[in-house]
């Protein structure tokens, strides 16, 4: 339970529907137990009156006897229905008010899980993968709620009816009562003993389910790849594999299970043989009537349902705590990248990389090596080089997606991280490496940025990215649909899209990483050209492999092997005759051969 004890401010939150709730349990129960006492009395009463109408056998009063018995019978007919409605009611009151805070609990939960998904750092989304932190925020979230509403409702009034039964049945005979109640020991130690089985495998379900889901997220979002190399078969194999090992850990639960009902049963069956048996004995001595056998075997039979529901009711808070262990390992995780409580401030765009070195927390893989340069208000700084000689990641440092792990970057001439990250980041546009869009319409994919979509911003912002004539060819326009993750789109709309996107804020900052690698050069050229338009006085970088896109840059950065071996303007870098000159010279031989 230590697990689940995360969830107690949940329910301190939503103390004014327990609270009723539990009432709600203890009343219904009380109208319950109260059937057992009009049994014995119909009970009793049934043998009394055979008995004297069996005495005025012969005389005339015995129809009048016969009419009173009847009536009797339909009274307490009447007083068990009437208690079995009013049961009912409150037993609905009780649902009404403990189920509904279960919801509202998974409601906040899974809103808290998803917010503080966001705060954390994109170190952590590198470490985990889609389908297991989906599945933690569904799937797990599920098995809680199962915990805070049928679990708390069926524990709470096992105990209380559980309480009131063995009270009631003590009061009537204390040795029936004990003698009928010695198998429920044993019943609490077999289920002492299988709770550990249970919530053992109920983790290992877990761990598969997730793996499971990541498989299923992975290959449906990779499906034109599969397809492409027709590997559907190998796919399917893999994902039967996958099925049978969660069906293998799942069916190991349903066996635990399986064995512990029928257990269950056989000792309620004990007790009412006790029951009858001593009970049987006691009316033949006198202690007690044949109504309070009936009676005890009411009792016992109340607390047959609260019985077989305790190993389901064990087995929901098992996979409840196996569940909520894992969504506490991701709430517990503290993100590396903490913004501090600073009034949001605006920058003009200087950015100094001061002797930054970088290491990835995740691989150990040092990016950069005693980086420095600086970059004025307005200028268009290019980044060159070979594939893994940390352009990307000086991109992201600037983003702050990482924190540099020696030197400093400075912003205006102040430290990054002493800027109100969300502040930062919203007067910076940033186009990946990797585009992503999302399953809207291409407006509302431009207009992210934006709380209003504002259609002559996002249509200047696409004429800006050279995609407006696309555009405007499709069907529907600035409404069409884009599929996940833009796969109507080529891949150069999809790059022009996601660089409307960046410009469509007017960001002081503009970070292109390698974005123009599926765009022809007449298209490079018209967007560049548009770029220097809407970004003059501010500061664009670009990181790009082909030399055409960044000649006309301000200065240009040439990076190997995480280290800057040159910079400077185009015309200087040619003259120095080193490594931008050969890749130079060897793109222009690529280009004239292509020709």
């Amino acid at each position: 339970m230590k697990h689940l004890a995360y969830l107690n401010k949940f329910l301190l939150k939503y103390r004014w529907r327990l609270i009723p709730g539990i009432l709600f349990v203890v009343i219904s129960n009380i109208f319950s137990v109260l059937l057992a006492p009009v049994v014995r009395m119909a009970f009793d009463m049934v043998a009394d009156n055979i008995s004297i109408y069996e005495l005025f056998n012969g005389f005339n009063r015995q129809a009048i006897i016969y009419k009173i018995f009847g009536s009797g019978l339909l009274l307490f007919g009447l007083v068990v229905l009437g208690l079995s409605l009013v049961r009912g009611l409150f037993l609905f009151f009780m649902r009404q008010t403990i189920i509904l805070m279960s919801r509202h609990i998974e409601y906040d939960l899974k809103n808290e899980i998803y917010a503080h998904y966001q705060v954390l750092s994109l170190a952590f989304y590198r470490r985990h993968n889609t389908g297991d932190l989906m599945n933690r925020v569904t799937e797990d979230v599920s098995r809680v709620r199962m915990y805070l509403g049928p679990g708390i409702m069926y524990s709470l009034n096992t105990i209380i009816l559980f309480v009131m039964v063995i009270y009631l049945m003590l009061t009537v005979n204390t040795r029936l009562a004990v003698l009928s109640i010695l198998p429920l020991p044993i019943l609490v130690l077999i289920i002492f003993y299988i709770n550990n089985v249970i919530n053992f495998r109920s983790e290992k379900i877990q761990e598969r389910l997730s793996i499971l889901s990541s498989f299923v997220q992975e290959n449906f979002s990779g499906i034109r790849v599969i397809k492409s190399y027709v590997r559907e078969k190998y796919v399917r194999k893999n994902f039967a594999a996958e099925s049978e090992h969660y069906k293998e850990h799942s069916m190991a639960l349903v066996k635990v299970q399986a064995l512990f009902y029928p257990t269950m049963l056989l000792l309620v069956g004990i007790s009412n043989v006790i029951i009858i048996y001593v009970g049987g004995v006691e009316v033949m001595k006198g202690n007690i009537s044949a109504g309070n056998v009936a009676e005890f075997i009411v009792y016992l039979n109340m607390l047959t349902f609260p019985v077989m529901s305790l190993g389901w009711v064990t087995s929901l808070i098992q996979r409840a705590s196996a569940s909520q262990k894992r969504i506490n390992e991701f709430l517990h995780e503290q993100p590396e990248i903490i913004s501090p409580k600073v009034p949001k401030e605006n920058i003009s765009g200087k950015i100094t990389f001061n002797d930054v070195s970088f290491i990835y927390p995740d691989t150990g893989i040092q990016a950069l090596k005693s980086v420095s340069f600086t970059i004025h208000p307005g200028e268009m700084v290019a980044i060159i080089g070979r594939t893994g000689s940390g352009k990307s990641t000086i991109a992201n440092l600037l983003m702050r997606m990482y924190d540099t792990t020696g030197g400093e970057v400075l912003i205006d001439s102040k430290p990054l991280p002493g800027y109100d990250l969300e502040g930062y980041r919203s007067q910076i546009g940033f186009v990946p490496q990797e585009v992503f869009l999302f399953s809207d319409t291409i407006a509302n994919n431009i207009a992210f940025s934006a709380d209003v979509l504002d259609m002559p911003v996002v249509e200047q912002a696409a004429k800006d990215a050279a995609v407006y004539k696309n555009i405007m060819e499709l069907e529907k326009g600035f409404e069409t649909l884009i599929g996940e993750r833009g796969v109507t789109l080529s891949g150069g709309q999809k790059q022009r899209v996601s660089i409307a996107r960046a410009i469509v804020k007017h960001p002081q900052v503009l970070v292109f990483d390698d974005c123009l690698s599926a765009v022809d050069t007449r298209t490079e050229e018209e967007i560049l050209n548009n770029l220097g338009n809407v970004m003059k006085g501010k500061t664009s970088i670009i990181i790009a492999h082909r030399i055409s896109t960044i000649k006309n840059a301000d200065k240009i950065l040439v990076m190997d092997s995480g280290q800057i071996i040159e910079q400077g303007n185009h015309e200087y870098l040619m003259q120095q005759k080193g490594t931008y000159f050969e890749l130079y010279e060897k793109q222009l031989l690529e280009e004239e051969e292509n020709a």
